[in-house]
């Protein structure tokens, strides 16, 4: 059972969730049916909620072929955590016009970061589990 990918997908569900509801009051209230109508509060919602469907998926195929591979539970769940933190900093930093871009910075890079460690860990895993096959170790 994926319990670790599960409890990480659903809070980003969450997540996800809170950014759709964003756009569709910013819509409303401006009457914006299609794109963002020139309003830059809606253009970001529109980025922020972009950008978080663009790289979870990624995180989430990595993280539960990471889990089946045998990952530890524990780090498979703080991975998740810190993924959530991640995606969190990165969208506050959008809507908060940070000026210097720190937290979006930071949540892209926890991001980013995640995503590489989860690739390099399923191929190591990978290429132990083949090792062992042919009792090279």
């Amino acid at each position: 059972m994926l319990t670790a990918t599960a409890i990480s997908a659903s809070l980003l569900v969450f997540i996800y969730y809170k950014l759709t509801i964003v756009i569709i009051k910013l819509r409303h209230a401006n009457r914006i049916r299609l794109g963002d109508g020139g309003l830059e509060p809606l253009e970001n919602a529109i980025r922020a909620h972009g950008n978080f469907a663009e790289y979870t998926p990624f995180f989430l195929i990595l993280l539960a072929i990471f889990e089946l591979n045998g990952g530890f539970k524990w780090l498979v769940l703080l991975l998740g955590l810190i993924f959530i933190v991640g995606r969190l900093l990165h969208a506050k930093g959008i809507y908060e016009h940070d000026k210097h871009l720190n937290k979006r910075i930071l949540g892209m890079k926890i991001t980013f970061y995640l995503i590489l460690f989860l690739a390099f860990a399923n191929l190591l895993l990978v290429a132990i589990h083949l090792l062992r096959i042919y009792h090279l170790i």
